[in-house]
């Protein structure tokens, strides 16, 4: 039996019209038809007819960069650099990491996702395994893939072994219907151009996404500079590295040359603006980057240098710094930033049949409560999910057809059992840092 879903708007992509009392039409796991509710009940009878009501529904967001099990560490090392931030208290603590917490903090953060209206996240962290089977069980997509770094992992030690991990992992999900694996190098700051070579090697064999944080900020280009004698995208460039399957996340600090290099490989970025702002790494040039062709997603970033998971605040953010930035309301829409959080992010994560409501589309949805007082009136359904939207507001989240919340109750996941855990955690956390004499 094919499901009718019904709402007051339906917002399809970022390129048709919101469609007032529409529908669409759910056969198993794709959207099979769209219309307007009396013309579409008519023609499908004796179908299941879900009436959403005063809502808007719209294709999941996609949060194209996180460290989700980060949530653990949400607070404890506040307002500084992006290196201080990491090497004086992140690489310590990490050093002690426990396959539970990863865990535990990937469903705490899954949850928050999808209260976000997010149906697809990609992740980079360790213990990579703990993330898939939190990620297996709570329903949503993910693209992941386990950290590699020159020096030893607390998750698989050495370097020799996260390669064998990694493979191990690209076979094991080769098919899997809601998960794909990256090959993720940290960075050209804590891995060498040959541990670089080797991801873009295995990238090519497995036809995997090659994940990356690059050019974030000016101290790590002057550290790669320091090692090596060239910027990071010199080295990538060199390396092969450039190409369809690279996801380059930040890029705060690409210049007019390397965006259009960029763009002529059709190398994919990320842009997280809240959590560079945050750590005051700078703004990235996003509009250049839109004028190029350049695919680019949204991401939060890690819930630990963000501090939180909000997609609709990153949407807003993105499209708010650049128009004070450029000192024009015009040089980017509302429209843009909602491509990259929802089509584009799909596409750059290897998911490319989801992020638009339209026939032969994955039926990847979430819904809008418009009842909420900052969501009124409803002039401009898309106005509304980027400015005006907040997370909390998703009353419904539904992926390849099926629901993972109903009327704001998570059904795949136990929320009161994750909030327990995560306290235990925190416990622990606390400990370790009276330990290490820890200052935050």
């Amino acid at each position: 039996m094919v499901k009718i879903i019904s709402a007051k708007w339906i917002l399809f992509s970022s390129e048709e019209r919101p469609l007032k009392n529409g529908c669409i039409v759910i056969e198993k796991d794709r959207i099979i038809d769209l219309g307007l509710k009396e013309e579409i009940i008519s023609k499908y009878e004796n179908s299941e007819v879900i009436d959403l009501g005063n809502k808007i529904l719209f294709p999941g967001l996609v949060n194209a960069h996180t460290h989700a099990p980060m949530s653990i560490f949400r607070g404890i090392a506040e307002d500084l650099p992006l290196m201080v931030w990491l090497k004086n208290y992140i690489f310590p603590i990490e050093a002690k990491l426990k396959e539970e917490w990863v865990y535990w903090g990937t469903k705490l953060s899954i949850i928050e996702m999808i209260k976000s209206g997010i149906t697809m996240f990609c992740d980079m962290y360790l213990f990579e395994k703990e993330v898939i089977r939190a990620v297996e069980e709570s329903g949503l997509k993910a693209l992941v893939g386990e950290g590699i770094f020159d020096f030893p992992s607390p998750s698989y030690g050495p370097l020799e072994k996260g390669f064998e991990l990694t493979k191990e992992l690209l076979k094991n999900f080769k098919n899997h219907p809601r998960i794909k694996i990256a090959v993720s190098p940290h960075t050209l700051y804590t891995c060498s151009p040959e541990t670089v070579k080797k991801c873009i090697k295995l990238s090519e064999k497995y036809d995997a996404k090659m994940h990356i944080h690059l050019c974030e900020t000016k101290e790590e280009i002057e550290e790669v500079k320091r090692k090596y004698g060239k910027k990071p995208v010199e080295i990538l460039k060199e390396l092969g590295g450039i190409n369809e399957n690279l996801i380059a996340v930040h890029c705060v600090k690409l210049d007019e040359k390397e965006i259009e290099l960029m763009a002529n490989h059709k190398a994919s970025i990320v842009h997280c603006p809240e959590s560079n702002l945050k750590l005051g790494s700078g703004i990235a040039p996003l509009t250049e980057m839109l004028k190029t062709g350049i695919k680019v997603g949204l991401g939060t970033d890690g819930p630990a240098s963000n501090n939180d998971l909000d997609m609709f605040s990153e949407m807003r953010t993105a499209c708010l710094i650049q128009k004070g930035l450029k000192e024009d309301p015009t040089v980017i829409k509302a429209e843009d930033v909602f491509k990259m959080a929802t089509f584009w992010g799909a596409e750059i994560l290897g998911f490319s049949d989801t992020g638009k409501l339209l026939p032969g589309y994955k039926a990847d949805l979430a819904v809008l409560d418009l009842s909420h007082y900052s969501l009124q009136p409803d002039y401009n359904p898309l106005a509304l999910l980027v400015y005006s939207a907040k997370s909390g507001f998703i009353s419904d989240l539904m992926i390849d057809g099926n629901w993972i919340m109903r009327n704001y109750k998570i059904i795949s996941i136990n929320e009161e059992e994750v909030i327990e855990k995560v306290k235990v955690i925190k416990k622990e956390i606390l400990l370790l840092l009276s330990q290490n004499n820890y200052l935050f």
